[in-house]
């Protein structure tokens, strides 16, 4: 996969800024712990999460037993948890390391990353009988988990009220959450993820019922987004794109700048 000529330098930015970012108020039974070069997230939704921006070095033997002792670690908590890799990690090996302790790759994603402000000015879209509206109420996030669901699948996405529950009482001043509304019921929803200290607002969710694709209200979402983080002081957006969102983006003015792919260890009994 080819990049732009920006992309170098956005890159860098993400390295430093964002996957060394640590939350100044953590969801309630939430805990991140530095484990060497990694950050151990617990207690955020479903399973753990292990982050970091370079593995500082570590190859060999060292790494694998930096893996193994996360894969003991979950295994003792009896949880799955997800290795998020980035197609420019070192040593180039790491993904087979993982695979040999048991970690299955998902799917993989693009990293995109614009700038707020062209998308910040563009006039809101009249979409015919769709109204976006931000929330903070339990009732939508059911409502948002429920659509989820009808595009993803039964029993996909039941952690996710709780998920942004916490978020939204830990701290409601970093999270938006917006959906759209068509025929009396939650057709798509997104939510910003503003990181203080950064330039960054993340941009994540997007999913759309089947009847309603086509129509932009992917693109009113982002749009809608770029508005308020633009009114925030944040410069950059930046998305973890599937393979059906990056086309959308990258048209918005987003650039591909590396791409993720989840590496998830669940264990077995």
């Amino acid at each position: 996969m080819t990049f732009d000529a920006n992309a170098d330098r956005l890159r860098e930015i993400y390295d430093a800024q964002l996957r060394t970012h640590v939350p100044t108020n953590l969801p309630p039974g939430a805990a991140i712990e530095q484990d060497g070069p990694l950050q151990r997230w617990t207690g955020f939704g479903r399973g753990g999460h292990l982050t970091y921006r370079d593995l500082g070095g570590l190859e060999g033997a060292e790494l694998d037993e930096l893996i193994a002792r996360q894969v003991r670690i979950f295994t003792e908590r009896g949880e799955q948890v997800e290795w998020k890799t980035h197609g420019h990690d070192r040593p180039a090996d790491l993904t087979d390391r993982l695979l040999a302790h048991g970690f299955q790759p998902e799917d993989p994603e693009t990293v995109v990353i614009g700038p707020v402000a062209p998308l910040a000015a563009a006039p809101p879209r009249d979409i015919p009988g769709v109204r976006l509206r931000e929330t903070t109420e339990r009732a939508d996030l059911e409502g948002i988990a429920r659509m989820e669901e009808e595009v993803w699948g039964a029993g996909t996405r039941g952690h996710l009220v709780e998920m942004l529950a916490g978020e939204i009482e830990a701290t409601p001043e970093e999270i938006l959450i917006v959906v759209a509304e068509a025929d009396g019921r939650i057709v798509s929803a997104a939510w910003t993820r503003y990181v203080p200290g950064t330039e960054f607002a993340g941009l994540w969710g997007g999913a759309t019922l089947a009847e309603y694709r086509g129509r932009g209200i992917y693109k009113a979402l982002v749009e809608h987004r770029a508005r308020r983080a633009a009114e925030r002081g944040f410069s950059l957006l930046q998305v973890d794109a599937s393979a059906d969102s990056r086309p959308i983006l990258e048209r918005i003015g987003l650039i591909p700048v590396t791409t993720t792919t989840p590496y998830v260890f669940e264990p077995r009994g």
